[in-house]
């Protein structure tokens, strides 16, 4: 299913959220997990085989790299840019009219190699949320495409806060809803 582009933010929102800052430290934190995610952060990490082939690693990238992801797991995605490019800035909203929560993010970072393609992104004030999360597809020796969503995230609000489980429950759902999506 070939989703639209994402609803384009208008160059005002665009500069204003490249202009704020991360609302983590540890930016670009999602490359380097070797040492473990940030002193008082929860670590995801969930991965899922998506098939075999470089044409699945391709239809795949199309997905991640084109917002459809987020929209195919029930999110609104307005983007500053159609695709995924480093610096791009976004809004996701879970929810329906007054009752959707904004989530603002910047692309932190893009992983282009041959065989492995992904992007990382940070929250931004106003998301519930403060943290990073990585996606990657890779491609592996063997042929089979592997996707790997790897994150550090703790509560920024206080809807987040008063939610306690049941915002990790949702954050879940969420990374959930993303493996099956691409």
């Amino acid at each position: 299913m070939q989703l639209v582009d994402p609803q384009l933010l208008s160059p005002k929102a665009v500069a204003a959220l490249r202009d704020a800052a991360f609302t983590y430290g540890n930016v670009g934190g999602t490359g380097t997990f070797g040492s473990g995610p940030p002193s008082g952060y929860t670590h995801l990490l969930r991965q899922t085989e998506l098939g075999s082939g470089a044409s699945r690693l391709d239809e795949a990238v199309q997905t991640l790299l084109g917002w459809d992801m987020q929209r195919r797991a029930g999110l609104n995605v307005q983007a500053s840019d159609p695709t995924v490019v480093d610096g791009a800035v976004a809004i996701l909203r879970l929810g329906i009219g007054r009752l959707s929560v904004p989530a603002p993010v910047r692309v932190v970072y893009v992983v282009d190699e041959p065989l492995r393609k992904g992007f990382a992104y940070g929250t931004l004030p106003g998301h519930p949320e403060s943290g990073e999360e990585l996606f990657v597809l890779e491609l592996h020796n063997g042929g089979e495409v592997t996707f790997t969503i790897s994150a550090f995230s703790r509560p920024n609000s206080l809807l987040a806060r008063i939610g306690g489980p049941l915002t990790r429950a949702v954050q879940s759902s969420i990374t959930s809803r993303y493996l099956r999506s691409v």
